[in-house]
């Protein structure tokens, strides 16, 4: 069953990383992930090899539209 918009259903709504490929080890290695940044529109989150440390990758979590507030 399709909702009513007519389009396909969303099927996930956030990925993380639990192995990459990393350019130090040459090999898929498991991936820890640290906040990095935190900006005005979200999270900066780095993914370092756990087995090495070095950075192999990014993701940024953009953070909900704050709600406008209507004086009355």
């Amino acid at each position: 069953m399709r909702p009513r918009g007519g389009g396909p259903p969303e099927q996930f709504e956030e990925f993380k990383a639990s192995v990459l490929f990393c350019g130090r080890c040459k090999l898929p290695q498991p991936v820890r992930e640290r906040l990095l940044l935190v900006l005005p529109d979200g999270e900066l989150h780095e993914y370092l090899c756990a087995t090495c440390g070095s950075s192999v990758g990014s993701r940024k979590v953009v953070a909900p539209p704050l709600p406008l507030l209507v004086p009355r």
